[in-house]
């Protein structure tokens, strides 16, 4: 079927169905000519008269009857799929897959789930949690979730939190033992769990504000890790001393299982970012989680308990 025989049979199907030429002009949105040569010029096409008309009406012919039984159902269900498309395509629903580490997931995602999922039950969220920086496009993510400063300029980048504090911290009876450092310089005398990022197999430098600048200290000890959860978990232990982010640690020390050291000499980092290629950024289901979970979003009630 070309195009003018799908324009005729659709004018065909408003003649039918309105029993006028000026109703279905009406519904098509042109005027009640243009219908008449688009009718007139179908028939020519098929070979054969489609209606009888006169002044008041038009009735259809036997052929007439004969192709609207045979084809109405064909086009009823054109238009629902083609409305089924205009809907979802406005809609946020289907799966949505991020990556993104376990403190993005503590800090920045948890709190805001459940309201989440409510506002829209149609999204599945396709979590993997993951340290390494990934190539998001190469392993089929829609989005990744990083820290700030990991991120390149090749992609949209939408602030899911402020700025994080860090944090070093040693377990009380590592502490008793072996002292408490006073400056970063006093951790070279001491036991240090750390930790390897997957992406580039290096050894994270330790850093430290130091009158003001930014300086690193390559820490040793006998104990890395690529996962930073690891590291907490022998730093609780009593291994070594250990650092991650302050906020995934605030029920560790606030217990009293780990104690934060060097306070004041423990730069922040760039909060979390979510990062997604160009070409989904109007995407339904991710806008809504960049409305939901960006940090301009408004707190949601379990992100305020």
């Amino acid at each position: 079927m070309n195009r003018a025989e799908l324009l005729g049979l659709r004018t065909f199907h408003m003649i039918a169905e309105h029993r006028t030429l000026r109703a279905a002009a009406a519904v098509l949105g042109v005027n009640a000519s243009a219908v008449s040569q688009q009718l007139k010029a179908f028939e020519e096409q098929l070979g054969t008269a489609l209606f009888v008309r006169n002044t008041r009406s038009v009735v259809l012919t036997d052929a007439g009857h004969a192709l609207h039984e045979r084809t109405r159902h064909m086009l009823s269900e054109a238009d629902a799929a083609l409305e089924a498309i205009r809907s979802s395509a406005g809609e946020a629903s289907g799966p949505l897959r991020i990556t993104l580490p376990f403190r993005a997931w503590q800090l920045a995602i948890a709190p805001r789930l459940a309201s989440f999922r409510l506002a829209f039950p149609g999204v599945e969220l396709d979590l993997s949690i993951d340290e390494e920086l990934t190539d998001i496009v190469a392993r089929g993510f829609h989005a990744g979730i990083r820290l700030g400063d990991y991120l390149s300029g090749d992609v949209i980048a939408v602030a899911l939190t402020k700025p994080m504090q860090g944090a070093y911290v040693a377990a009380p009876a590592y502490l008793d033992t072996f002292g408490r450092p006073k400056e970063p310089s006093d951790l070279l005398d001491h036991e240090c769990i750390r930790y390897r990022r997957i992406s580039t197999g290096q050894i994270a430098q330790w850093e430290f504000l130091v009158n003001g600048n930014v300086q690193t200290i390559s820490v040793t000890g006998s104990l890395v890790f690529n996962d930073l959860r690891s590291v907490i978990d022998a730093t609780c232990d009593g291994f070594g001393i250990g650092w991650s982010l302050k906020a995934g640690l605030d029920r560790l020390i606030e217990s009293g299982l780990l104690a934060a050291i060097l306070t004041d000499f423990t730069p922040e980092r760039p909060g979390f970012f979510l990062y997604f290629p160009r070409q989904l950024q109007d995407m339904p289901r991710l806008r809504a989680f960049i409305d939901h979970f960006s940090l301009g979003a408004a707190p949601s009630p379990e992100s305020s308990m």
